[in-house]
């Protein structure tokens, strides 16, 4: 079902406004899931293949619509949520709308590996939990924070 999936976001509704970022985040934005047999089934290459191929199509599907400006095709993994989530934005990678620290890749392997090897989406483990709370009662300092790793693609009519 993710291969299929990641095929349909580019035949979805595509909005372009420079002007209003909020409304291209909640038009463009999809989120994706796998089930336990897609992450057993499935490689990373199975699934970089599909997220190129759908870049490739919303890239026409720009051109197409005569769109003069910067866009960009954006996949990250979500794993609060436990899953993959892609974007489109009229804007260059490094101006994506993330509240958070980033990192463009553009090896979409990694981004991928990590949401297949997750066996647990959207779980925190409870002892996870307790070893948090415990480190904040030792005043240890809090561990770094590892930025959001983002594969793009110029898909834009400019780059």
């Amino acid at each position: 079902m993710l291969l299929t999936w990641i095929a349909e976001v580019a035949e979805e509704r595509l909005t372009l406004k420079p002007g209003d970022r909020r409304v291209e985040w909640e038009t463009n934005t999809w989120s994706l899931g796998a089930g336990d047999e897609d992450r057993q089934s499935l490689s990373a290459a199975e699934v970089v293949a599909a997220f190129e191929q759908t870049a490739a199509g919303i890239r026409e599907r720009i051109r197409v619509l005569g769109f003069p400006g910067v866009a960009t095709f954006y996949v990250w993994h979500d794993k609060q949520a436990g899953q993959l989530r892609c974007s489109t934005s009229s804007v260059p990678p490094e101006e994506l709308p993330f509240n958070g620290d980033y990192v463009v890749s553009d090896h979409l392997g990694l981004v991928v590996e990590g949401f297949l090897a997750d066996s647990m989406p959207g779980v925190v483990v409870w002892s996870d939990l307790n070893d948090a709370e415990s480190r904040l009662e030792q005043a240890m300092p809090e561990p770094e924070i590892t930025p959001l790793r983002v594969w793009t693609s110029s898909v834009g009519t400019s780059h």
